[in-house]
């Protein structure tokens, strides 16, 4: 099968680094804080005390308090895997093993910050309703590489199909993922989030995308 070129996530300069470094310390400070007390208990100028950032630095870098939480700096990895897939692989399952494979690295390198995440969005009913805007602007750049691969428009039709049905496969995992464990808590509780439960979201997310490729037969 024809690849594309085997691609990386360019190379950062110094001053994206430490702009990576800024945004992880904030979000490192958020998360403790948010443990300690609550996610709701914790205003966004302790974060900042925190983090030794202004306020105005953190609204610099997350809009609102629940980008803090939602964002990382993974979509220039997943652009990258998708590049490497066989360019006359179809594009949901191209997308599939990107995302799938994303989410295993993931998993290793930052399993802590990753269940940290999951706890909070499973907690706090206002991260769950910002998750849909938060997945726009992923859901812009796989457009934009679906496009590349296809030889289309960004703003294509189906290339806005097919990103959004991906999207929305990835988001009702999520939910289904949630409401899954609230029953087997057997009190409608949100329940814990360990390493067992990762592995099921991983494997609810792959059948999420599964479904999709095999084009959405029952």
């Amino acid at each position: 099968m024809a690849r594309t070129a085997p691609s990386a996530p360019p190379k950062l300069g110094l001053r994206e680094r430490k702009k990576i470094q800024t945004r992880r310390a904030i979000r490192g400070a958020a998360h403790r804080l948010f443990e300690e007390q609550g996610y709701d208990a914790t205003p966004v100028d302790q974060i900042a005390e925190a983090a030794d950032v202004s306020p105005s630095t953190v609204f610099r870098y997350f809009p609102t308090k629940e980008d803090i939480v939602l964002t990382d700096e993974y979509d220039p990895f997943v652009v990258a895997a998708l590049r490497e897939r066989p360019l006359d692989e179809p594009p949901v399952t191209s997308l599939r093993h990107a995302l799938v494979g994303l989410m295993h690295q993931y998993a290793d390198d930052g399993r802590e910050e990753m269940l940290a995440r999951l706890r909070l969005i499973r907690q706090v009913p206002a991260l769950r309703a910002r998750m849909g805007e938060s997945l726009a602007g992923t859901g812009e750049l796989l457009g934009e590489v679906l496009a590349e691969r296809s030889g289309r428009a960004p703003d294509d039709f189906e290339v806005r199909v097919v990103v959004a049905a991906v999207l929305g496969a990835l988001r009702e995992a999520i939910f289904f993922w949630f409401e899954d464990g609230r029953a087997e808590d057997g009190r409608g509780n949100d329940g814990g989030v360990d390493d067992g439960r990762l592995e099921d979201m991983e494997k609810r997310i792959d059948r999420a995308l599964e479904v999709l490729a095999r084009g959405l037969t029952l």
